[in-house]
């Protein structure tokens, strides 16, 4: 399977942002991708301005223009994360806040799966923008794992701050997963430190692909993140990498190299915690 990791750098115009995707993704097509992955806040970048997308009738357009766009090319696309008003049991999320959620559409345009990001990113970072309190403008997801098949291949899907979070990696290793997307929007501080180290540890420990899809550049005068889209395999091998401007990032996955790394360093039968 080739797989397409878009990198994109997002603003708060959705339109904008929506018209680059379509265009990434017609090329990310030509070239022979048949899952197509975009970043976290693809289509929206700023926090405070989420609820206002997810409540408007510019929702309904969105997520129906990307819809047309996975049937149009007969492709699986994952959108990195999207605000959304409800939650998977139909109740809206009430005080301003949204979910940020990770959407899989199938070739047929349809809703396979979603995940809700869990672990938010209420921090201090030493760069312009200083502090950060996603909870103020989302709500966590439910404590699932979320593994989803395609096309032979077992998904497992997270989202940006959760690469910190070794044990949730785990269990979409025990849930059966054979490749584990990060859509971020990773700030260039904790990105330059952090970013590349994350990624291959989750890849190593579990022996699984890791696929890191990030935002890159200056959104705002105060919010650069790292870029770096980067696929690493079950043993640590890079597969391809960014660098800090928008672009895509294609590699194909071998399952046969999973098996392989398990049955010559079989780590998860010699586990003795649980």
């Amino acid at each position: 399977m080739k797989i397409a990791a878009i990198q994109l750098t997002s603003k708060d115009d959705w339109q904008a942002n929506l018209a680059n995707i379509q265009a990434m993704t017609d090329k990310a097509v030509s070239e022979g991708a048949n899952l197509v992955v975009l970043p976290e806040n693809a289509l929206m970048f700023a926090g405070n301005k989420m609820r206002p997308l997810a409540e408007s009738p510019d929702q309904e357009l969105v997520l129906r223009e990307l819809s047309q766009l996975a049937k149009h090319h007969e492709i699986h696309l994952v959108i990195g994360s999207h605000p959304s008003l409800k939650r998977p049991d139909g109740d809206v999320v009430d005080s301003g806040r949204v979910r940020q959620s990770c959407l899989v559409l199938g070739p047929d345009g349809e809703l396979k799966a979603r995940y809700d990001k869990i672990h938010l990113f209420d921090v201090m970072v030493s760069d312009q923008n200083g502090q950060y309190m996603e909870s103020k403008v989302i709500e966590p997801g439910q404590l699932e794992p979320m593994v989803v098949e395609i096309e032979g291949l077992k998904l497992g899907l997270s989202i940006c701050y959760d690469v910190r979070f070794p044990e949730m990696y785990r269990k979409l290793a025990d849930c059966g997963a054979d490749l584990v997307i990060v859509p971020a929007a990773f700030t260039y501080r904790t990105g330059e430190a952090h970013w590349h180290t994350l990624l291959k540890c989750r890849a190593i420990e579990n022996q699984f692909y890791v696929l890191g899809v990030n935002q890159c550049g200056h959104h705002s005068s105060t919010r650069q993140t790292f870029g770096n889209s980067v696929c690493y395999s079950p043993w640590g091998d890079c597969l391809g990498r960014l660098d800090h401007e928008p672009d895509i990032l294609l590699v194909e996955i071998d399952l046969a190299k999973i098996n392989e790394c398990r049955e010559t360093m079989p780590v998860h039968s010699h586990r003795r915690f649980y």
